[in-house]
This record gives structure tokens, sequence and C-alpha cells, in this order.
């Protein structure tokens, strides 16, 4: 058997991050009153969710002394890899002016 959890201390750093960052934003718009202007703010919901998922799969991988745990952390990897493509695609369309 591979060494087993070895990615879980890193998805789930990198997904606390992101999370606070998708708040950050979330803030922003909230504060700019752009609320129901653009779709950035469902996009970045959904972000915060698949961040939030992917840290509990990580942290549970991480504390996991069973065969489980591998499994937990490719879920983690997985959903952090969707929230990170959310991000990607909102970051195109503000680059490309596509949302206003």
């Amino acid at each position: 058997m591979t060494d087993r959890n070895t990615n879980s201390p890193h998805i789930l750093s990198a997904s606390a991050t992101l999370l606070g960052l998708c708040f950050v934003v979330l803030t922003s718009i909230n504060i700019l009153d752009k609320k129901g202007a653009t779709i950035i703010d469902e996009i970045t919901a959904f972000a915060i969710l698949f961040f939030i998922t992917s840290s509990v799969f990580s942290f549970m991988s991480m504390r996991s002394k069973t065969r489980k745990g591998q499994r937990y952390e490719n879920i983690a990897d997985v959903i952090f890899f969707i929230g990170l493509f959310s991000l990607f695609i909102t970051t195109i369309l503000i680059t490309l002016n596509i949302i206003k």
C-alpha cells in the first residue's frame, strides 16, 4: 500500500485559503450592492461550498486511521479541483469582460 494521506494537509491548507478569498469576494459584492447584477456571487457561493467540503474531507482523511482515509483524500482532491475550476471560469469571464 502506498503512503496515504500525503496530499491532505496541502488540500486543507489551499482549500482554507481559497475559502477565505471567496468570502472576501462575496463580501465585496454585497458591499458594492452588485448582488443581483452579476453571476459572480452565485459562482463564488458554489466555490465556497466546494472548498468547505474539500476541507472537511481532507481533514477526515488526515484523522482517519482506516483505509477510508485514502478515499476521503481522493474525494477532497476532486472536490477541490471542481472549486478551483469554478474560480478559473469566474476569472476568465471577468478578464474577457463577459460579466458586466
